[in-house]
């Protein structure tokens, strides 16, 4: 199981700007994080929206951190990228387990259980691993 290129650029690009003193233009953070331009502006404008990172217009304009590093998680940025992460698909609430073949019922699913245990597991990781524990 990986998470997509976008996440993994996406971190990038937060790591690159919490280590920049200042404002950085997209081409700079292109070059830097060896992201392509145009999906770096992608991903910029979403990180923009979700309020990690402020935007600039201008001659002096650019990107930087909204938010201290120590405010940003790895969650926070990949539910920014792929929405809430949920380890089966089975546990988000329009693909959950409801197949009368499947020999389980939704309250009753031992797997669905036990993939639950998963996500959050995983999740708390995300969510206690903060932009500035990785500087």
């Amino acid at each position: 199981m990986k998470i997509t290129l976008e996440s993994d650029y996406a971190i990038r690009i937060v790591l690159r700007l919490a280590h920049e003193e200042g404002r950085c233009d997209a081409g700079m953070l292109s070059e830097r994080t060896g992201v392509p331009q145009r999906f770096a502006l992608k991903i910029l404008r979403k990180l923009v929206n979700a309020q990690i990172l402020c935007s600039f217009k201008g001659i002096s304009g650019g990107y930087q951190l909204a938010r201290t590093p120590s405010a940003i998680s790895l969650a926070d940025i990949i539910t920014v990228i792929e929405g809430p992460y949920a380890f089966s698909r089975c546990l988000t609430e329009q693909d959950s387990c409801n197949h009368p073949n499947a020999g389980c019922s939704q309250e009753a699913c031992k797997i669905q259980k036990v993939f639950g245990d998963i996500s959050l597991l995983v999740h708390q990781k995300l969510e206690d691993t903060t932009i500035d524990k990785l500087l």
